[in-house]
């Protein structure tokens, strides 16, 4: 049984990110909002509870690595990092814009505590593997997690990925795939079905725990079950839906890649109860 006052203060930071989402993309006229929705109560999860991680020295070598290899969803990594001082939380005002920090899609180079620069689908998991077998190598006990789209995981290189990570017994690795079922151009399972999923994770190898993506004490008990895994790795199906938080923009497949106008962010914020 997960502490219930931890539950709680997780859940209302994951409300706290969800309002952070919606102005900072409303703002920028432009991003993912609906795909870093989806993702968000993982992330804080992470981010808040499990990982280790130093926002004055993000490069620290102990740390624990978060890919977020579904670079779209970028908002939600964003409002995180802002939040635990990695920069000026004013930074997220200038969300895409020339010359700002935080651009469309995750780069390493001009974002502190992005691991990779991501956005071309498919890579995150080939990368996360390269760092998990070099934490091997140096004898360090840092994780690496990587969270995946499950519109991502029609690329084949996830596959070529998955393969690698059970061939060298990566049980440093946690695979998030965030499973909201829709992608850019419609429903995942009309563009191409990926199910069984859970079957293709153990086919190859894996360890697979499936939960609801916005069940706080599920997506803790799936962590930590993850962390005592020893010999393969995980990965952890987490079904979600796709704006959750926000109920006219739940599910809207016409919603990818759409920020709210400033009338619906009104609305968004209200149902969030934002003050």
């Amino acid at each position: 049984m997960q502490d219930k006052e931890l539950i709680r203060k997780l859940e209302k930071k994951a409300r706290e990110m969800r309002i952070s989402i919606i102005k900072m993309t409303t703002k920028a006229a432009a991003g993912h909002p609906t795909s870093a929705m989806s993702a968000i109560d993982v992330v804080v999860a992470l981010y808040y509870h499990f990982m280790k991680h130093n926002p004055k020295n993000p490069n620290w070598v102990e740390r624990d690595r978060f890919i977020m290899s579904k670079g779209h969803a970028c908002p939600a990594q964003y409002a995180v990092l802002g939040d635990l001082g990695y920069f000026d939380k004013k930074e997220l005002e200038r969300l895409r814009q020339i010359n700002s920090i935080l651009q469309g899609h995750p780069d390493r180079v001009k974002t502190p505590g992005i691991e990779i620069s991501s956005g071309s689908l498919g890579q995150g998991l080939s990368v996360g593997n390269g760092m998990a077998w070099a934490g091997k190598m140096d004898r360090k006990d840092y994780r690496v997690y990587v969270m995946l789209g499950d519109g991502e995981m029609q690329e084949g290189e996830v596959w070529e990925s998955m393969m690698t990570t059970c061939q060298w017994k990566l049980d440093n690795v946690t695979a998030i795939v965030d499973c909201n079922g829709l992608q850019n151009d419609w429903w995942v399972k009309e563009e191409k079905d990926l199910a069984p999923l859970a079957e293709k994770w153990k086919a190859f190898g894996w360890n697979v725990i499936e939960i609801d993506g916005h069940n706080m004490e599920q997506i803790l008990s799936a962590i930590e079950s993850a962390q005592k895994n020893k010999g393969k790795p995980t990965a952890i199906l987490a079904k979600t839906v796709k704006g959750k938080g926000v109920s006219f923009i739940e599910n809207d497949p016409d919603r990818h890649g759409v920020a709210l106008t400033e009338e619906e962010m009104k609305r968004a914020l209200k149902e969030l109860g934002a003050e």
